[in-house]
């Protein structure tokens, strides 16, 4: 046994601040010398070394109180002073974040999906001819019609009834209509498909008829599909007695919805081996490139490359399976789309002119107005003289007036925009027709800057 360590003075009085439970004491054995003394507890070493009570009392070691342990923990977290910033800071900051929303805004991208198609997988069309019943009176007149009734004596012929010679239905009820679908790729026998029927004689409505089961058939001659079931006419028309009439929409074509079963499918060269084919729907040199250069991003160099302006080769895996997932994660891979080319389209028959956002005119003075002729007639009766054995004659009075109205001038800066070129034409007041004159005159003076298009 050691000799007691003798008693030290003790800073905080007689006795130290209770310490927590299980913390310090020597669960009653007597403080040793510095052989058996416990290793420094957090804290020791600044002037706080163990202390013994007088008396009795057990050995315990000091801490430090729990205001300056606090103080301690506070100081350690502080954290460290920043500079301010400096003037202005703050405002090219937030300008410099608005200019990247703006580019990142300006920049749009699409889905592969959206601007190319995958070589091979495409749509066929199909094409029947047959017979819809039911009409209310408004069927084909076999007169002047003579195919209805040839098609339902055949019709009647494979159910084994035959028509006499001699005899002329005449068919009130029946219309002859052609029939149109839509054979989607890799459709499968059991699948079913819209059609669309129309009639081809002088039906004046189909409305309510029911077609009757006929085959459809592909540019090859197979048959693809068959078709049946209840037309829907989105049109009606009326006439009465007197001969008026009133028409709303188109009566004489309708539409099958689900109206035929898929007989038979289409051979497709996507599953068998080699390299896939992406068409753009829009040619474009830079859109291609930038599709093979995304599709070499996310699956190596080389996997990808754009043989010409509308077409980009894309080596995939054989298996049916992979290819399949493969070719998904490539349609949905995020492609910006290259501009499109500055482009006037005009259709001469409606008026209507659609002009790009590139489009540009250089330097142009413009001069314009309409010309109207107007031509009226006035007949005159000339009655001869009394006793003049003369007759009456008509004598023709024609009035020609030329007109010209408008006849502004407005002048182009070089680099106008679509917006001064239709804030221009609308103050002046031209017509679209007017617009129309105007564009292709400023196209064959080589002052517009974009490609013309007449539909």
């Amino acid at each position: 046994m050691g000799a007691w360590e003798p008693e030290r003075a003790n800073p905080h009085g007689a006795f130290a601040p209770s310490p927590r439970r299980g913390e310090g004491w020597d669960e009653g054995a007597p403080s040793r010398g510095p052989a058996s003394a416990p290793f420094p507890l957090r804290g020791e070493g600044r002037g706080e070394g163990p202390v013994v009570a007088s008396g009795p009392t057990l050995a315990r070691r000091a801490f430090p109180s729990p205001l300056r342990r606090l103080s301690d923990l506070l100081r350690k977290r502080r954290p460290s002073a920043q500079p301010a910033p400096r003037r202005g800071e703050g405002a090219r900051r937030a300008a410099a974040l608005a200019l990247c929303a703006l580019l990142a805004g300006a920049a749009h991208a699409d889905k592969i999906r959206d601007l190319a198609s995958v070589g091979g997988v495409r749509s066929n069309q199909l094409i029947g001819y047959g017979l819809v019943v039911g009409l209310d009176g408004s069927g084909d007149q076999t007169t002047q019609a003579p195919f209805t009734t040839q098609s339902l004596e055949n019709m009647l012929q494979q159910f084994g009834i035959t028509v006499p010679a001699s005899a002329r239905p005449q068919l009130k009820n029946a219309a002859a209509v052609t029939i149109t679908a839509e054979l989607p790729p890799f459709a499968k026998p059991g699948q079913v498909i819209d059609v669309t029927v129309a009639s081809i004689g002088n039906a004046k409505s189909i409305r309510g008829g029911e077609l009757l089961m006929a085959p459809l058939r592909g540019a090859d001659g197979n048959v693809y599909a068959i078709a049946q079931g209840s037309v829907v006419v989105g049109g009606v028309s009326a006439q009465g007695r007197s001969g008026s009439s009133v028409q709303v929409n188109i009566s004489a074509s309708g539409r099958i919805p689900n109206g035929a079963t898929v007989e038979r499918s289409v051979p497709s060269s996507f599953a068998g081996g080699g390299d896939l084919t992406l068409n753009l729907n829009t040619p474009d040199f830079t859109t291609a490139a930038r599709v093979a250069r995304a599709i070499n991003q996310a699956y190596g160099a080389g996997t990808a490359q754009a043989v010409d302006g509308a077409t980009i080769a894309v080596r995939g895996p054989q298996d049916p399976a992979q290819k399949v997932a493969w070719l998904g994660a490539i349609q949905d891979l995020d492609v910006t789309p290259g501009e499109a080319p500055a482009r006037v389209v005009v259709n001469s028959r409606t008026g209507t002119v659609v002009i790009g956002s590139d489009v540009r005119v250089t330097a142009a003075a413009v001069a314009h107005g309409s010309i109207q002729v107007s031509i009226s007639e006035q007949p005159q009766v000339s009655q001869p003289a009394p006793f003049s054995r003369g007759q009456t004659a008509v004598v023709p009075s024609s009035d020609v007036q030329i007109s010209e109205n408008g006849g502004h001038m407005f002048k182009f800066g070089p680099g106008v925009s679509l917006d001064t070129i239709v804030r221009a034409v609308n103050q002046v007041g031209a017509a679209p027709s007017d617009l129309i004159s105007i564009l292709q005159a400023l196209k064959q003076a080589g002052a517009l800057h974009a490609e013309l298009v007449v539909i």
